[in-house]
C-alpha cells in the first residue's frame, strides 16, 4: 500500500488531522527520525486534541454563555467579597455537579453573579459535561411558545438532559402563575439528577414570598435550596466602576 493509499483510507474514516500528521512525518528530514512507536503516538496525540478541542467548541456553542470569555481562572476573589480562592477552587474541580449540588449566588446589580454562573458553565464544559445559561425571563417565554406550538415536552426532556442549567436573573421581576408551573416542572425534572446555577438579587430568605404561591413556592425553594452551595457576593458594581474608568487620551467632562 503506497503512502496516499494510507492517507485516503485515513481521510474516508474521518481522520483527517490523523492524516495530516502522517503527511507532515513523511515531510521530516531523514535526520530527524523518529521511532515507529513515536510516529504512531504523535498521529494520535494530534487527532485526540483535535477532537477534543472540537468537542469543545460544540458544548460552549451549545452553553449559549452570556459572558463568552467567563472562566473561573479570572474571577476575583477576595474575603469581603464573599469569594474566596479556596472556594473556587472547589467549584473548578466540578465535584458538586457530580454531586447533583446546586449553586445560588445572590447579590446586588453587577457585582458579578451572571460572570460566575457563565464561569461554572463553562468550567462543566471543559470537562466534557453539557450546560446551558438562561435568562429566566427569556426561559419563561421559550417555554411559554414551546407550550403553545407542541414542542413543550421536547423542550423540557432538552433541560432535563444538561449536566448543569444556569438560571440567570430569578426573580428579577415577580413570576406569572404559568411561569412558576413552568418552572417547577423543568427544577422537578432536574431534581437529584443534574446540578442547577441561580443567580439573584434576591436573597434566598424572600423567595418563598416573592414566588408569591405557597404551595409552588415551597416546591421550588425545596428542589433548589436545600442542596445548594449559596454564595453572597458583596462589594461595589462591577459596571459602575467599569464605567467610571476614563481612557488618557479621553477629556474629562
Amino acid at each position: 500500500m503506497t503512502d496516499e493509499e494510507t492517507i485516503q483510507k485515513l481521510l474516508d474514516l474521518k481522520l483527517s488531522t490523523m492524516a495530516q500528521a502522517f503527511r507532515d512525518l513523511l515531510a521530516e528530514p531523514p535526520g530527524n527520525q523518529r521511532s515507529f512507536t513515536e510516529k504512531i503516538a504523535v498521529m494520535v496525540d494530534r487527532e485526540w486534541t483535535d477532537r477534543d478541542n472540537r468537542r469543545l467548541a460544540r458544548l460552549l456553542r451549545a452553553a449559549r454563555l452570556t459572558i463568552n470569555d467567563a472562566s473561573l481562572e479570572n474571577v476575583w476573589c477576595e474575603p469581603g467579597r464573599g469569594l474566596d480562592k479556596s472556594l473556587v477552587r472547589d467549584l473548578a474541580t466540578c465535584q458538586w455537579i457530580r454531586k447533583k449540588h446546586n449553586v445560588i449566588v445572590i447579590g446586588k446589580t453587577g457585582v458579578g453573579k451572571s460572570y460566575l454562573g457563565a464561569a461554572l458553565a463553562q468550567a462543566a464544559c471543559r470537562t466534557g459535561l453539557r450546560a446551558m445559561c438562561a435568562r429566566v425571563p427569556r426561559l419563561a417565554h421559550e417555554l411559554a411558545i414551546a407550550r403553545a406550538d407542541g414542542t413543550y415536552t421536547a423542550v423540557l426532556a432538552r433541560l432535563a438532559r444538561l449536566d448543569v442549567l444556569v438560571l440567570d436573573d430569578f426573580l428579577i421581576a415577580p413570576l406569572k402563575d404559568t411561569e412558576r408551573r413552568d418552572l417547577l416542572e423543568v427544577l422537578e425534572d432536574r431534581y437529584g439528577t443534574s446540578s442547577t446555577v441561580v443567580t439573584s438579587q434576591v436573597p434566598t430568605k424572600t423567595w418563598h414570598e416573592m414566588l408569591a404561591d405557597p404551595t409552588i413556592a415551597d416546591a421550588i425553594c425545596d428542589r433548589l435550596v436545600h442542596n445548594a452551595h449559596v454564595i453572597a457576593l458583596k462589594g461595589p458594581s462591577g459596571r459602575e466602576k467599569k464605567g467610571l474608568q476614563i481612557e488618557p487620551s479621553q477629556p474629562t467632562a
